[in-house]
């Protein structure tokens, strides 16, 4: 899965730079216009039903085809919405060409629908490396097909044929790995228990989306569009930052936690070990931004984003707390427990807006250090959350977080000594030499502090070199029968 999360990224940078040079700043604006709306729709065409399903002890069939149906009909009357909204968007935004493009865009929301059950099929049967596979190939034919179409002289619609291909392909190849077929079956007692969770589910995502957008709001009003767009860009560095390195074990472990929920041990062990390799992996990658932002923002965004430093440092420390949020998100959601995130994440988005609304006259600085304060209390907050559902105590989720404190500490001291001692230097030389320190304190540190996720790392290794080898061997094999 974070191989799948590096070649997206990737590739897609590739593909955006080819296609910046062939396409109008119009042709991405009106696609963004659409796009804003597209993830919101794939939302109520699932309605969490295939959420329902990752969870569910013992699904049937009649299961499957329940969360199907109403997922393929909510994809066609959804489509129907995303082409019908392009209307009033085309007159509210004085913007033409906005329909035609709402249209266009309409099917892949039915390829998504379609495509949510096979998808919880093959994540209950952990099988993300197909996913990851059929991912990355249809991301490759959806970008191959956006640099053809561009080529000819299509224009938007190049950036339209990509969403539509990644979409299908990915679709198709997902329905032909899950080896299911649908039956009539429709069970109201089922649907109205998928309902129940998947209404939920979709709450806690609608809170998010109001939470960002009365962010934006807030930070706007007060600092104007320029102050927004710094701590835009600083969140966006953040965020891949993330996807880069640990969200991958998330939609893993929330499988996982699913599956031995009813073994209290088990699903302990197994919580306890995502979170150490979760805190070992993202702490010296959110570590190296913290200290390398004032090179980091500039080489990558320009200069003019010098602003953006500040918050990008702040939010790394905050990233880290973060990260581990989304793991606790999917222990309950694994434990069937969507209602229990819900008044969390209510209480904790209320209050990241109410720290934003008070700190943003104050600066950039301080709205940063505002989302620092609200994660610290947030996860503070969900130890006695997390330690019932586990039945556990708070104190060994607290002893995980304190090792994490120390695992930061320890290596940033490194990082800050060799980033001034290569003050001066060309940009590149910082961050090797920081990036350098950085690892060989994590090396030695991490081996202290967490030897189980260095555990998981070294079996990891192990079995991919085990892998790679055997393949060598069979390749050999092959090619010694084929010349006799």
């Amino acid at each position: 899965m974070t191989a799948q999360k590096w070649f997206s990224r990737l590739a897609g940078l590739l593909t955006v730079v080819i296609l910046t040079r062939l396409l109008t700043p119009s042709d991405f604006g009106l696609v963004a216009i659409a796009m804003s709306v597209v993830p919101f729709l794939y939302l109520l065409a699932d309605l969490g039903f295939s959420a329902y399903l990752i969870q569910a002890d013992h699904p049937k069939q009649v299961d499957y085809s329940t969360a199907f149906w109403y997922s393929l009909c909510a994809g066609i009357a959804v489509a129907a919405v995303l082409g019908l909204t392009g209307y009033p968007l085309q007159i509210l935004l004085k913007v033409d060409g906005v329909v035609p493009i709402m249209w266009a865009l309409a099917p892949a929301v039915v390829f998504v629908a379609a495509g949510s059950v096979p998808t919880a099929i093959l994540r209950r049967r952990l099988q993300f490396n197909l996913i990851a596979r059929q991912a990355m190939i249809g991301g490759t034919v959806g970008q191959i097909a956006a640099v053809v179409l561009a080529l000819k002289g299509f224009g938007v619609w190049a950036l339209i044929l990509q969403t539509l291909a990644t979409q299908l392909v990915a679709t198709l190849m997902v329905w032909i790995s899950a080896k299911w077929l649908p039956s009539r079956a429709f069970s109201i007692q089922q649907f109205r228990s998928m309902f129940l969770y998947g209404s939920n589910v979709v709450a806690v995502e609608l809170i998010a989306l109001g939470r960002g957008w009365a962010e934006n709001a807030i930070v706007a009003t007060a600092l104007g569009l320029n102050g927004l767009g710094y701590l835009s860009v600083a969140q966006r560095l953040i965020q891949v930052s993330q996807d880069l390195t640990a969200t991958a074990i998330v939609p893993v472990s929330t499988v996982v936690f699913a599956q031995v929920r009813k073994d209290r041990d088990r699903l302990c062990s197994a919580y306890e070990r995502a979170q150490s390799v979760t805190y070992a992996l993202l702490t010296p990658v959110m570590v190296f931004i913290a200290v390398c932002a004032p090179v980091i923002v500039p080489m990558i965004f320009g200069p003019q984003w010098a602003e953006s430093v500040a918050p990008a440092q702040a939010l790394a420390v905050a990233g880290i707390l973060t990260t581990i949020a989304s793991l606790d998100h999917g222990l309950l959601y694994g434990l069937g427990r969507p209602g229990t995130w819900l008044v969390y994440a209510m209480a904790i988005d209320a209050l990241t807006v109410t720290m934003t609304f008070f700190t943003a006259p104050w600066g950039l600085g301080a709205v940063a250090v505002g989302f620092i304060v609200v994660a610290l209390f947030a996860t503070v907050a969900r130890w006695p959350l997390v330690a019932h559902q586990l039945q556990t105590s708070w104190q060994r989720l607290a002893a995980q977080f304190g090792q994490a404190v120390i695992l930061a500490i320890a290596i940033s001291m490194g990082g800050v000594v060799a980033y001034r001692a290569s003050d001066g230097y060309r940009d590149v030389v910082t961050l090797l030499s920081t990036g350098s320190a950085i690892s060989l304190g994590w090396l030695f540190a991490a081996h202290l502090l967490f030897p189980s996720a260095i555990g998981e790392g070294k079996r990891l290794a192990r079995r991919i070199f085990d892998k790679i080898r055997n393949r060598a061997a069979r390749a050999q094999e092959s090619s010694t029968l084929g010349d006799r």
